[in-house]
């Protein structure tokens, strides 16, 4: 049993759980889209998510990354050094039009971390910036790069799918915000620290309702969209109204990133459905 729970850990420690996450995304878009799967940009992303998300948790100073003092991150540091040049694999198997578009959202990515020049602060410190920088990367990486990699003109339904993962990327970081408000650095001014608990959920079921209702904006909505939409806003409800569970350690880590794999799934149920 210790085993098992030891390897549960592993598995969201090191950034496995928020990657199918990321990927499942990106099949949703496919889903949507109507547009076929591509490996290399799945693997790609999968990989990808692994190295960066791994990079900002454990080595945000680059001697960290490298000399690491347990073999706990010894082991999630493997993990990714083998997932880096995985992904080069799959990335350059990819279209010119990807890589631009990844070098922009890694850029931003790294900024997220790294400070562009010694003495000054990367974009995670500045402010209440920090989860419209990461929301903002998750909406290119699961809708733009997709959408660019089956060479579809970016019309406005898929920007209207870019501004609705943006949304949605917001709502799923709000848990992890009111689970860390007490540990973050109150320089951070994350939502809970600067709203408080109560208004954070409260602003959290008002985006609820704006990813929902963008849908309706769309030319070309189905009932299938609909219905999926209905799905994972009614789960999101549930997540902002259930009490007492938000600082349990497996909440956010597990229950609230794996929202986009049951949006996925649920999209292939209602595939065979419709």
């Amino acid at each position: 049993m210790k085993l098992l729970k030891n390897l549960f850990d592993f598995y969201l420690d090191a950034s496995i759980h928020v990657a199918l996450a990321v990927v499942s995304l990106a099949g949703v878009t496919n889903q949507m889209l109507n547009i076929s799967s591509n490996l290399y940009l799945s693997g790609f992303v999968f990989c990808g998510t692994i190295v960066c998300y791994n990079f900002v948790k454990y080595g945000v100073e680059a001697e960290k990354y490298l000399i690491v003092s347990n073999s706990y991150q010894r082991n999630i540091q493997i993990l990714s050094f083998i997932s880096f040049p995985l992904a080069v694999y799959f990335l350059l198997h990819l279209k010119k039009e990807i890589w631009i578009a990844t070098a922009i959202l890694g850029l931003i990515s790294t900024l997220y971390a790294v400070p562009l020049l010694p003495k000054a602060k990367n974009l995670r410190s500045l402010g209440g910036f920090k989860i419209y920088i990461v929301a903002l990367v998750w909406a290119g990486f699961t809708v733009l790069l997709p959408a660019l990699d089956a060479k579809l003109t970016l019309t406005d339904d898929i920007w209207l799918y870019l501004v609705q993962r943006f949304v949605l990327v917001l709502i799923l970081i709000l848990p992890f915000e009111i689970r860390d408000m007490n540990w973050d650095d109150k320089s951070l001014r994350t939502l809970p620290q600067v709203l408080g608990v109560v208004k954070t959920k409260v602003l959290g079921l008002l985006l609820i309702f704006v990813f929902f209702a963008i849908g309706f904006l769309k030319d070309d909505l189905t009932k299938k969209e609909v219905l999926s939409s209905l799905l994972v806003a009614v789960i999101l409800i549930g997540i902002f109204t259930v009490k007492d569970k938000t600082k349990h350690k497996y909440f956010a880590s597990f229950w609230v990133e794996g929202i986009p794999v049951i949006w996925f799934c649920s999209n292939l149920i209602l595939n065979r459905i419709f």
